[in-house]
């Protein structure tokens, strides 16, 4: 111990006071925070982070005790306490290494393949450290585990989480920037306690500074404290997207059923002239063959016949739009569903690459006609917005009740004023003719029926992402009061 601090002892007492304290308080922070419904990568793995910060607290005031009351103590409540813990400091880096490898299973994912292995790789060189320099009941002993848990866990365990927050804060940036920097400072202050706490031991002074490493230990835990908790605040951030997304979500349903019904008196009083109108030009077209009519006339007969076939197709999208009432629904597979749409499109995707993974489901109850349709316009709204060809990436798995679909493309994309309008009706970025703009809003109507929800994210340039969820089979027959 440095000289100057070796009289000092009070300063040790606040240290691991203050150092316990503020990991205590981020897992209590953390704990109390409601995240229930989220759906940030983030939250499946704070848990962990938890855990840890309860841990490695309470160990860091069970060190303080034998520092409080050492000349009152035998050594036999010495040696237990101190074996408690060790316990509690092993245990709360298995926790720590957890967390990062769980964080970047979620961000990096398939792209660390090696990621399952550093547990196994970090426990053989913990033992063979152990049996090298052997172990006797002795609290020598107890400091020799300590360090090596220290050089293992706590140093792979810190740097791991440290650069899976770093990584996760870049995800996160478009939904909240502060949130974003909040927790890559907190990776940064991990990666100073990661060397601190993983690399030097207890007593050691840095560079000959008169300043122990418990207190460059200390100061790192207040860093990450302060910025785990200010980060926090992204699920609160998400909460009040939601609502906005669910109110924008009713207003819609509202705009929808108004519209459906004023679609539906347009279709049905346009329909009949147009069809009256397609036979007398098919007459028209007969009867000047047989004259053997000019071809420029002839022509110009079936340029008005194509004319009525877009604006009859225009009133069946009306029509269609306007249909409010459940179709039949029977228990499906949508990965079925999926992969018939494509087997449809596969003239239109010619040129494109579709990635399919597919992952395992469960059934849901739905109508397979309609949610077809789902599939179809979206997969064709993806193809116009890559007539140079492009990738399109469909993934699907289950959160746990639910079927999610993600149909990710790298088309133009959508510019960020427009996103907020795409499942309105008659808006589209098409050219005049090229579309009316009711595909999205059909779809958002039939995934409704469904129970279901539908988002598009989106980025101009990069590309467009639509998500679907539907509810599993039992949710939906409990929501629909069937079964």
């Amino acid at each position: 111990m440095n000289d100057l601090f070796i009289n000092i002892l009070p300063l040790y007492h606040l240290i691991y006071f203050f150092y316990g304290a503020a990991f205590l308080f981020m897992a209590a922070s953390i704990a109390a925070k409601d995240m229930k419904g989220s759906d940030l990568k983030l939250a499946g793995s704070l848990w962990l982070l938890v855990v840890f910060g309860f841990t490695h607290g309470i160990h860091e005031w069970m060190q303080l005790y034998p520092l409080l009351e050492g000349s009152n103590l035998s050594f036999r409540a010495i040696y237990l306490t101190k074996l408690g813990a060790l316990l509690l400091f092993v245990a709360s880096y298995f926790f720590l290494l957890a967390f990062g490898l769980s964080l970047l299973r979620v961000t990096v994912g398939n792209r660390t393949r090696l990621l399952p292995a550093i547990p196994a790789v970090l426990l053989l060189i913990f033992f063979l450290y152990l049996w090298n320099i052997g172990l006797a009941g002795d609290l020598r002993s107890l400091r020799m585990v300590s360090i090596a848990t220290r050089n293992t866990f706590g140093f792979v365990g810190g740097m791991l989480t440290a650069y899976g927050l770093i990584v996760y804060s870049r995800e996160i940036n478009a939904l909240s920037r502060t949130a974003s920097r909040n927790l890559s400072f907190a990776g940064v202050s991990f990666g100073f306690y990661a060397v601190f706490a993983g690399i030097f031991g207890s007593n050691f002074t840095l560079f000959r500074l008169p300043v122990p490493v418990e207190m460059l230990r200390g100061i790192s835990a207040l860093f990450i404290t302060h910025f785990i908790i200010k980060a926090l605040n992204i699920f609160d951030v998400e909460t009040r997207r939601k609502i906005e997304q669910q109110a924008r979500r009713i207003v819609q349903a509202e705009k929808l059923t108004s519209l459906g019904q004023l679609a539906a008196g347009i279709a049905h009083e346009i329909n009949n002239p147009l069809t009256n109108a397609s036979l007398g030009i098919q007459r028209l077209t007969a009867l000047w063959k047989s004259e053997k009519a000019d071809a420029a006339f002839l022509e110009k007969l079936q340029n008005v016949e194509r004319n009525i076939d877009r604006a009859s197709a225009i009133a069946r999208e009306l029509l269609q739009f306007s249909r409010q009432q459940e179709g039949q629904y029977v228990p499906l597979k949508v990965n079925t569903v999926i992969r018939g749409a494509l087997t449809l499109l596969q003239y239109k995707l010619k040129g494109i690459l579709v990635r399919q993974e597919l992952g395992v489901m469960p059934d849901v109850m739905g109508d397979p006609g309609k949610l077809e349709q789902v599939f179809i316009n979206i997969l064709s709204n993806s193809s116009e917005a890559m007539p140079a060809g492009g990738v399109i990436h469909i993934k699907t798995f289950s959160d746990g009740k639910n079927a999610r679909v993600h149909i990710q493309d790298t088309g133009s994309g959508i510019p960020a004023e427009n996103l907020s309008r795409v499942f309105d009706p008659f808006f589209t970025s098409k050219e005049v003719g090229a579309g009316t703009g009711l595909g999205l809003s059909i779809c958002y109507g039939i995934v409704k029926q469904h129970n279901g929800m539908i988002e598009v994210a989106s980025t101009a340039g990069k590309g467009t992402t639509v998500t679907i969820q539907l509810p599993g089979r039992e949710d939906h027959e409990k929501n629909s009061g069937r079964g």
